[in-house]
């Protein structure tokens, strides 16, 4: 009978990093690909919301009119950091 772990096409390298991590933690492979995987999904879907916020507050700064002409900013940043031109 086939595992889990053998129905998921996993580089030979990344299943002996997942099997050693497994075995730091105590948990089966399956297990330990499971914690790794919900964890990255979340960091992903709280970065998503994060860039998506940025983006609306960004857009929201433009309609109210609170922005500057990049060359002002930039030549700001070129002074305030004593950047060649």
């Amino acid at each position: 009978m086939r595992s889990a772990m053998d129905m998921i096409p996993i580089e030979p390298e990344r299943k002996a990093q997942l099997e050693e991590c497994a075995k730091r933690r105590g948990q089966d492979p399956a297990t330990a690909l499971d914690d790794a995987l919900a964890t990255y999904l979340e960091w992903e879907r709280q970065d998503f919301a994060e860039a998506v916020e940025g983006i609306r507050h960004g857009y929201e700064d433009v309609k109210a009119g609170r922005t500057r002409p990049a060359t002002e900013f930039l030549a700001d940043l070129h002074r305030k950091h004593d950047l060649p031109r």
